[in-house]
């Protein structure tokens, strides 16, 4: 098939679905995340071929228009996606899948991190964390608040990412966040206090409310088995911690 010009999402799947170089057609964003795509959403499209394909679809990998967006990859490329594309993939729609379910597996796996990679990704996202809280809460307390609170915000997106991989989940992006949590909780949480506290932390820089949640999440922390991250911080500890003599 030579290579239409994809003006439609609906015409582009039609022509691709009839190529039989073509072994998967992934959804993902918005449209993939029920309820979550509005009228200013295109269509987000992994176009898989076959491994040593010479398709002329290849020629549209990293179209953009108004109405789709094509990434167009190996089977063995597909697989070896990872990091920030992790979620996207996780929650994506598998629209084809010509490979007897492998494509099918393959998008079900990018949802569940591996055991050593996801306690690398806490360890490294715990300490990361610890630090942007210790910064804020040294910031509140020597008088520069702006300096708090860009911190506590910092502190949220490594916090984030250090719960969903003690679930051995990559994090969802900002804009799925309430989506991700309202349909799949982590676990020992509840999502509506956890999302108004993260508010009042990345709005307010809250003190009380950061110190609050710091102690939730040594408790889990030391649980799964990282407690000599959290040792590293020695006395600062004290620091971080809700106590009677807190803010």
């Amino acid at each position: 098939m030579s290579a239409p010009h994809p003006m439609s999402y609906e015409a582009f799947v039609a022509r691709a679905t009839d190529d039989p170089d073509v072994v998967g057609l992934v959804l993902k964003g918005s449209h993939a995340h029920q309820g979550m795509a509005t009228r200013y959403s295109d269509h987000d499209l992994y176009v898989m071929v076959a491994d040593g394909s010479e398709n002329d679809l290849t020629a549209l990998d990293g179209f953009r228009s108004a109405r789709l967006d094509l990434v167009v990859v190996t089977v063995t490329e597909f697989d070896r996606l990872d990091g920030w594309e992790r979620y996207a993939l996780a929650r994506a729609r598998v629209l084809l899948d010509r490979l007897g379910g492998r494509v099918t597996r393959m998008v079900a796996a990018k949802g569940r991190l591996g055991a050593a990679q996801a306690a690398r990704t806490a360890a490294a996202r715990l300490d990361a964390y610890a630090n942007s809280h210790y910064r804020s809460l040294k910031n509140a307390r020597d008088r520069h608040p702006l300096a708090a609170r860009l911190d506590a915000a910092d502190s949220v997106g490594f916090l984030l990412e250090l719960l969903f991989a003690l679930d051995r989940r990559p994090r969802p992006y900002n804009k799925y966040l309430a989506w991700e949590l309202d349909r799949f909780p982590l676990p020992g949480w509840d999502t509506r206090d956890l999302l108004a506290t993260l508010g009042r932390i990345t709005g307010a820089g809250d003190v009380r409310a950061q110190r609050k949640l710091f102690g939730r999440v040594e408790v889990l922390a030391r649980a799964a088995g990282h407690a000599a991250t959290l040792d590293a911080w020695g006395d600062d500890l004290e620091l971080m911690r809700l106590s009677e003599d807190s803010d």
